[in-house]
């Protein structure tokens, strides 16, 4: 994978896969103002989104929920689960 820095990063479309909208897609990561969601964002890039299964979004989603998301900072969740080995 390329070096792309943090400025391109920043500018990546960033959207959240745990609030679906009605038409399919899906809305800006963030809230504003007081904004109500069902259920804490999970934000990844619209890339990274469109390349993912139905179950890895949910897992990621689920796996985020689990964090306790208290504080004033969010609580950072892994998009991808670690894979797992075979003990023999």
């Amino acid at each position: 994978m390329a070096k792309k820095g943090l400025r391109s990063w920043v500018k990546e479309n960033w959207v959240d896969i745990a609030n679906k909208k009605s038409d399919g897609s899906f809305p800006k990561c963030g809230r504003s103002g007081g904004e109500e969601r069902k259920k804490y964002p999970k934000c990844v890039p619209i890339a990274k989104a469109r390349a993912m299964s139905k179950g890895q979004k949910a897992g990621a989603v689920r796996r985020k929920q689990a964090k306790s998301n208290t504080g004033p900072t969010p609580s950072r969740a892994a998009t991808f689960a670690k894979k797992r080995t075979k003990k023999t």
